[in-house]
């Protein structure tokens, strides 16, 4: 539900997009985001970080693209907040020797922490490249194509890395189950 909830603003502002302007997609973006997220708040009495952090970044970048009326602010917020990712769970992995995904998913999976440091650098590299690829489609490709890239691409790549890592997961699950008996 929650998936499908954030999913869902990326969806007003593509159909918001192709039928009007930018603009029109970003106050497509911001209305339908403001909507999920008070959805969100409603049925789940809480908000986890990373949702707040997304709608807040929904919500400034799409603020500053409107009044500037420079479509390329809204198209910061992709990379800005693939590198944020990346950069915290590279940081709390390194120098608080935490690892932000076990600490998410380690009450109902059992892994050894190689396995757990292993999947968030797999994840560190991903946020990071997307990141990058998002801040190259920004500059050097054409308008229609970065955002067909943002709306399809990468929620694509992120559900196809979330499946590997499922499987990831499972194959070194039977593993810890099996040396632990």
């Amino acid at each position: 539900m929650k998936q499908l909830l954030n999913f869902i603003p990326l969806i007003f502002f593509f159909v918001f997009l192709t039928i009007y302007d930018v603009f029109a997609g970003v106050q497509a973006l911001m209305i339908s985001a403001t909507v999920s997220f008070l959805i969100l708040l409603i049925i789940y009495r809480k908000i986890d970080k990373v949702e707040l952090i997304s709608y807040l970044m929904i919500i400034v970048f799409g603020g500053f693209t409107l009044y500037t009326q420079n479509p390329n602010i809204i198209k910061w917020k992709v990379t800005i907040i693939n590198f944020l990712f990346a950069t915290a769970l590279l940081v709390s992995q390194c120098i608080f020797q935490k690892n932000l995904l076990q600490t998410m998913l380690g009450k109902e999976l059992q892994l050894d922490s190689i396995v757990w440091n292993k999947l968030n650098l797999i994840w560190v590299s991903f946020f990071m490249f997307c990141g990058i690829i998002s801040l190259g489609a920004t500059y050097y490709t054409s308008d229609d194509f970065f955002w067909k890239f943002k709306v399809f691409i990468l929620p694509g790549a992120s559900l196809l890395l979330s499946f590997i890592s499922g499987i990831y997961i499972y194959r070194n699950m039977n593993k810890s189950a099996n040396e632990s008996n």
